[in-house]
């Protein structure tokens, strides 16, 4: 029998997360290098990927980094030979990058509308390929995890910017995390997704106003919005092989505020 601590080991493992520079992703690969795994990161901008390698190799993670686009679909092989050759084969990848423009479904642009599906799902599902042909496939193990949204689940809130392309993007997220899932079973790599909700991020703070916010708040049970650590401990599991026989699953990451339909009523309020 196995120690169920050892489960989430990932000693041994090397890891690749895309947008990991800042924000989110960079708190799941600390995550991941805090479990044992060596992490790679990319994210376009040089400057923020040397500084997260840097603050990720002083916390004893080992960390390396290649400044890419991911919307240059053509080199996505070459991103993961870079790795490879660097830290080794590619065990886990988490598709974290993406990207929101605001615009009214009526304004929203076909430039807009592509550079939005680009990022979020067409290059997820291509680095997934690539990672998949040259390292998990042939090996018959892997771990893919796939960041959605709470956006993925529904449209936005009628008192926040329009980001329908962004929605949609991350909907499609979700759909093919399962059709991974259920092509790639048979190589025993699992793929699922993490939806986050309110989490403070550079994307949210240009996208969302302190009015949603706060009543995202109001309805949140855990009456509080994510934190640093709070997507750690998903991104593991998912990563490790505590989640062997877990594939294709969603797990929202909001502190319950999806699982209210009303704001909550405070004391003094007009409850009618």
């Amino acid at each position: 029998m196995t120690l169920v601590t050892s489960m989430f080991d990932l000693s041994g493992k090397v890891a690749l997360v895309t947008g990991g520079s800042r924000g989110l992703g960079l708190d799941m690969a600390r995550g991941l290098g805090e479990a044992g795994a060596s992490v790679a990161i990319t994210a376009r901008h040089a400057d923020e990927v040397i500084a997260a390698v840097q603050s990720l190799r002083a916390d004893g993670i080992t960390a390396f980094g290649v400044p890419h686009d991911l919307s240059d679909l053509t080199a996505m092989p070459e991103l993961v030979d870079q790795i490879v050759a660097e830290l080794g084969e590619i065990d886990i990848l988490v598709n974290n990058a993406a990207l929101s423009i605001v615009s009214a479904a009526e304004e929203h642009s076909l430039a807009d509308w592509n550079a939005v599906m680009d990022i979020n799902i067409t290059s997820m599902f291509f680095l997934s390929q690539a990672v998949g042909v040259r390292c998990m496939i042939p090996r018959r193990t892997g771990k893919i995890v796939n960041i959605s949204s709470i956006g993925g689940l529904g449209g936005t809130a009628i008192d926040t910017p329009y980001i329908v392309s962004y929605s949609a993007s991350k909907g499609a997220v979700i759909s093919l995390t399962r059709a991974l899932a259920t092509e790639w079973g048979r190589h025993n790599i699992n793929v699922n997704v993490i939806a986050p909700g309110n989490f403070p991020s550079s994307m949210t703070e240009s996208t969302l106003p302190k009015a949603h916010h706060d009543r995202v708040m109001a309805k949140t049970p855990l009456g509080r919005v994510g934190g640093r650590d709070d997507l750690k401990g998903v991104a593991v599991f998912f990563a490790s092989e505590a989640s062997r026989h877990v594939t294709g699953q969603l797990i929202v990451v909001d502190g319950g505020a999806f699982t209210t339909n009303y704001s909550a009523v405070r004391e003094g309020d007009d409850a009618a």
